[in-house]
């Protein structure tokens, strides 16, 4: 049961951010401040689920690894701590900081200087992500195991 609320979790967060991610990019090449400003406002109404379900993926993640000494695990617990914290530290704060500043139509250099950090961020995040997705379908013999 803890495997497959985990993978659910994990799979629900994964998407996303993603999505956040692509929603924005799209709106900044493509949309008007207006469309910006109301991909920024769901971002942030989507951090009431992406964040209980983050943890979630956490804490079962934490229980289920807790003994593993195998590659994939270790490679997992490494990972896990990065993404949190670029989460925590980076991806929240500037989702608050370009909400606030859509909203009140400032898209001035800090605004830009801003969203190319969290970009980068949450691509990073993505990609670890997408690791650890990886690494867990190994662990469980989803797919096969590289030599």
């Amino acid at each position: 049961m803890k495997t497959r609320v985990h993978a659910f979790a994990g799979g629900i967060g994964f998407l996303m951010i993603l999505l956040f991610w692509t929603s924005t990019a799209i709106s900044e090449l493509l949309a008007s401040h207006e469309a910006i400003a109301a991909v920024k406002a769901l971002i942030m109404q989507g951090m009431f689920v992406l964040i209980p379900v983050m943890i979630i993926v956490g804490g079962s993640g934490m229980a289920m690894g807790r003994r593993r000494k195998d590659a994939p695990a270790r490679a997992k617990k490494k990972r896990m701590p990065v993404i949190a914290l670029n989460g925590l530290l980076i991806l929240v704060p500037a989702a608050w900081f370009l909400a606030g500043k859509a909203a009140a139509g400032e898209f001035d250099g800090t605004f830009y200087a801003v969203q190319v950090v969290e970009l980068i961020a949450g691509a990073g995040n993505l990609a670890m992500m997408g690791m650890n997705i990886r690494d867990g379908l190994k662990m469980t013999g989803r797919i096969r195991r590289s030599r």
